[in-house]
């Protein structure tokens, strides 16, 4: 069964950390890169962060080049969002996706697995 599952969300204060997690299982292909996305109450689906499989190449969104970092865990279909410095407008679902492709910026589209989400919501 193909499955894409996140977890970590919360709600911090402004300044806190959170880390995220996703898990990928079952998927009839091998992947080629897996990624964040976050949307808003009123926003797009926006991917802000990237990752390689194969490779480890990173890709991130200004709004969080410097505050966030991703990794690959020890399997390849294992994916985790460091998010440090948190401010009200990163708050949003946060989904975890998985891409036969590679293109930066992430591009919905281009990606066919996802999770159904996680909620982060930072405050004053």
């Amino acid at each position: 069964q193909e499955q894409v599952v996140e977890s970590g969300g919360g709600s911090v204060q402004a300044g806190g950390s959170l880390r995220l997690s996703c898990a990928a299982s079952g998927l009839p292909y091998r992947h080629t890169s897996m990624a964040w996305f976050r949307q808003g109450a009123w926003n797009q689906r926006e991917g802000i962060a990237s990752i390689v499989s194969r490779g480890g190449m990173t890709y991130y969104a200004d709004s969080v080049k410097g505050r966030f970092t991703i990794s690959q865990g020890t399997s390849e279909t294992t994916m985790y969002l460091q998010m440090n410095g948190l401010e009200p407008e990163d708050s949003g679902m946060y989904y975890c996706a998985v891409s036969l492709y590679d293109r930066r910026p992430p591009l919905a589209q281009d990606y066919y697995w996802w999770g159904h989400g996680t909620q982060v919501s930072v405050s004053l």
